[in-house]
């Protein structure tokens, strides 16, 4: 078992809470986490997140700040900025989102005014709450369309969505999303935007890391701004970035800050400087490759022992599974994972008959098992404890559940995660 890291002045101070993150630094490093946006920080991310620059604020833009004392702030912001450009090939760049649902309503603030058409893909066909649906206060201010996949397919239908982009004219459309396991086609959207007059916003939250690495096609030819999490597959902490052509960087800054945003979080801003350098340098191409490698052979396993994938299968880090062949849900199988050391998510699938909470399929994704160097030869036990635990879970079989959970932490003893060691 992977001992917790030291913190001796936490321990100190507040030992409950520290024997709380002990309990989480084990559980990180004794499971075989599938939940495609979580992965495994590097060291260096988690010191730069926990420096001293959490003591600054630091309200603007560096050069134009409202404070004083901001010699090396603007420093470490411009240094995030000029990599984020350099890595994604954007003409400009604002890392100060706090995340991901604070970018994508900046978008809206710099674009849209309340009551405008804005289009997205529907939640439940693998979009996200931000793209325009209707509990989110992106469907409340705004008025929302969305389009979806073909039912027979899983895949986006581009006529259907020139059609609707036409008859509804929307200010916005937004591409990426939640639960995708193909290639975004972003030319295909860039096309039916311009068509339509609308601005396209590719939220590529979820493949940022793949686009980094050079797995997944970039949409800087084609997309007017780029909305990210710095999280997830670019391995970098809890931020977002918003990426745009030059002729739009006064709105979106000025959506950012002052329109929703105080002052950035300093010490995060650090620890995205730090992932983008990461993210240049030759191993994280060859990870990004294997994330996609490793999903694409995860896939195949579980389709050889009759699981049904949504579209098919995966060209990415996501694979979407409905389980309703099995006759179990997804949240009982997601539950009874996660007790043999399976992390996943209970997801919608498109069509479901289910509702949210309690939903047919399940989510699952490979980049944290990528980051700890698990390979293609690691999938068809992967497969065979999803099988095995899925099955288990049917019969409600608890200790086949402890077995599987006994070979999991077995196999991820050989395989320590990044930043879990002292």
């Amino acid at each position: 078992m992977t001992l917790p890291l030291p913190h001796p002045a936490l321990s100190a101070a507040d030992p409950e809470l520290a024997a709380l993150i002990g309990d989480e630094e084990r559980l990180q490093a004794d499971t075989l986490r599938l939940i495609p946006s979580e992965n495994y920080v590097s060291r260096a991310v988690l010191e730069a997140s926990g420096t001293v620059l959490q003591n600054k604020y630091s309200e603007g833009y560096p050069g134009r700040r409202y404070y004083e004392g901001q010699q090396n702030i603007d420093k470490v912001e411009l240094l995030a900025i000029a990599r984020a450009k350099e890595l994604f090939g954007v003409e400009h760049a604002n890392v100060q989102p706090y995340s991901g649902s604070p970018a994508n309503l900046a978008v809206y603030l710099a674009f849209a005014e309340p009551g405008d058409t804005v289009m997205g893909m529907a939640l439940p066909m693998g979009g996200h709450l931000t793209h325009g649906w209707g509990v989110s206060a992106t469907g409340k201010w705004f008025r929302g369309v969305q389009y979806g996949v073909r039912q027979d397919t899983g895949r986006i239908d581009f006529d259907e969505v020139r059609e609707l982009a036409l008859k509804e004219r929307p200010k916005l459309i937004f591409c990426g999303g939640t639960a995708l396991p193909r290639t975004i086609d972003f030319a295909a959207f860039g096309e039916i935007a311009q068509e339509s007059g609308a601005i396209l916003v590719a939220d590529v939250a979820h493949i940022a890391g793949l686009i980094a690495g050079g797995a997944h096609p970039s949409p800087v030819p084609y997309a007017d701004v780029i909305s990210t999490t710095t999280h997830k597959t670019l391995r970098g902490p809890r931020g977002a970035m918003l990426m745009s052509r030059e002729e739009h960087a006064k709105a979106i800054d000025k959506a950012v800050f002052p329109g929703l945003q105080g002052g950035p979080h300093n010490q995060t801003t650090a620890a995205i400087a730090v992932a983008l350098h990461e993210a240049a340098q030759a191993p994280f191409r060859t990870y990004a490759e294997s994330v996609v490698a490793n999903a694409k052979a995860l896939a195949d396993e579980l389709l050889a022992r009759g699981f049904e994938l949504v579209s098919g299968g995966t060209d990415n880090h996501l694979i979407l599974m409905d389980l309703t062949p099995k006759n179990v849900p997804g949240k009982v199988a997601a539950k009874a994972l996660d007790r043999a050391g399976i992390v996943v998510n209970y997801n919608t699938v498109p069509y479901d008959p289910r509702k949210p909470f309690d939903p047919s399929g399940v989510r699952i994704g490979t980049p944290s098992l990528t980051s700890r160097g698990l390979g293609t030869q690691h999938m068809a036990a992967v497969a065979e404890w999803i099988d095995r635990g899925v099955t288990a879970a049917g019969s409600g079989d608890e200790d086949v559940l402890g077995e599987i959970r006994s070979e999991v932490a077995e196999l991820m003893a050989g395989y320590p995660a990044p930043g879990l060691s002292a």
